[in-house]
């Protein structure tokens, strides 16, 4: 069988439509957005017809979307670029985080900014219980994902956006795994500021987006030419801009059909595993959660060693476990759940997309027992 790829949560495939829409800006509409030619004209007109694109999807004005190079600067382009605006003011983020908030409310801190970390329970889901009393030390932004990237845990962003709007206290979301997978229409949502990024949804890697509310103040973290309404200096990726809006579209034109598809072949996955791996533990499996992902923790098995057979094996998943200068540490999205580190360390994330297909979903059922059993069995040689 041929190699199946089972992290579309950390990487999607450019999707053949959006390659096809971006090789015109890669060859003979090649200008720079910001000079005054006709090469420089059109692709100042081709940029924009991108952003609207965007806007028109997300339910917002164009000029509320800022093209960043990717997921993470939208992210610290948010928290910084909020919390620059009032020095004195904390700054509110939860524990499960993606590390794109976390490190940049960390260093945030460490310039002496107050930072408060919203707990989560068992289940993966934000307690916002707090949250009332931190809003009236008036943070300068509160920032709690859409749905957790290595769980998919959805939260309650609807509960916490209108919190704090009703506080007058922004709120961000990085909803870069959500996309495609959940409705996002932020002229229903009192959302300040929403970081997203092209590559999770078979767009190209290196370009993503952050929308700033119209009224939302905020400060640049790249300065240079005055590009992007002075919040983001650097010449534009006009090409990767054009790629993003096409898939953009497509994931919200098939999201419905996706969302059943993809649900529906994770929940077999899910329930064949439970059955042929018995002690199994499915993480956040009481959440609402993302139908693309299932994050599992195999105990008494190396999550590393699952990872390397699995690989051989043909197949493609992640760990539960973020490798740093070649030490292997517990997912602090688990930990901060309550599980121990031990069963934190071996546990892998399979994460569906457009491309999974039923037979694969099969071959991977039948595989993985005998993985893991074969494994058990060498540990207690």
């Amino acid at each position: 069988m041929k190699p199946i790829y089972m992290d579309y949560a950390a990487t999607t495939p450019v999707r053949s439509e959006v390659r096809d829409a971006m090789l015109p800006m890669l060859e003979e509409r090649f200008g720079n957005p910001s000079s005054t030619h006709r090469w420089g004209r059109e692709a100042r007109a081709i940029l924009e017809h991108a952003r609207a694109r965007l806007a028109a999807v997300l339910g917002v004005s164009p000029i509320e979307i800022i093209f960043t190079r990717g997921g993470t600067e939208a992210d610290n382009l948010a928290l910084l670029g909020r919390a620059r605006t009032s020095p004195d003011a904390p700054v509110v983020c939860s524990a499960i985080e993606h590390k794109a908030i976390l490190a940049t409310a960390r260093a945030a801190e460490a310039g002496g900014t107050e930072l408060h970390v919203l707990p989560v329970d068992r289940s993966g889901t934000v307690d916002h219980s707090t949250l009332p009393d931190i809003l009236r030390r008036e943070p300068s932004v509160v920032s709690v994902m859409w749905a957790n990237n290595e769980v998919g845990a959805i939260q309650p962003v609807l509960e916490i956006a209108t919190q704090c709007a009703d506080a007058g206290v922004a709120f961000h979301t990085d909803a870069v795994q959500a996309l495609g997978k959940i409705r996002i229409r932020l002229d229903e949502l009192p959302v300040s500021l929403l970081s997203i990024s092209a590559h999770k949804i078979g767009g190209p890697k290196g370009v993503g987006a952050l929308f700033i509310r119209r009224g939302t103040e905020i400060s640049p973290m790249i300065f240079g030419g005055g590009h992007e309404r002075g919040l983001r200096a650097g010449t534009e990726d006009v090409a990767g801009a054009v790629g993003f809006a096409t898939a953009i579209e497509l994931a919200e034109r098939e999201r419905e059909q996706t969302v059943v598809r993809l649900g529906a072949l994770r929940d077999r996955l899910e329930a064949a595993l439970r059955e042929r791996v018995p002690d199994l533990v499915v993480n956040a499996e009481s959440a609402e959660r993302l139908p693309t992902i299932l994050n599992v923790t195999v105990p008494g098995a190396d999550s590393e060693a699952l990872l390397l057979t699995l690989d051989l094996q043909g197949i493609a998943v992640s760990s539960g476990s973020a490798c740093s200068s070649g030490a292997v540490e517990p997912s602090h999205v688990l930990t901060s759940m309550g599980i121990s580190p031990d069963m934190a360390g071996p546990s892998l994330r399979f994460s569906l997309g457009h491309e999974t297909t039923d037979d694969e979903i099969s071959h991977v059922i039948s595989v993985f027992p005998q993985i893991v059993e074969r494994l058990r069995e060498m540990s207690a040689r």
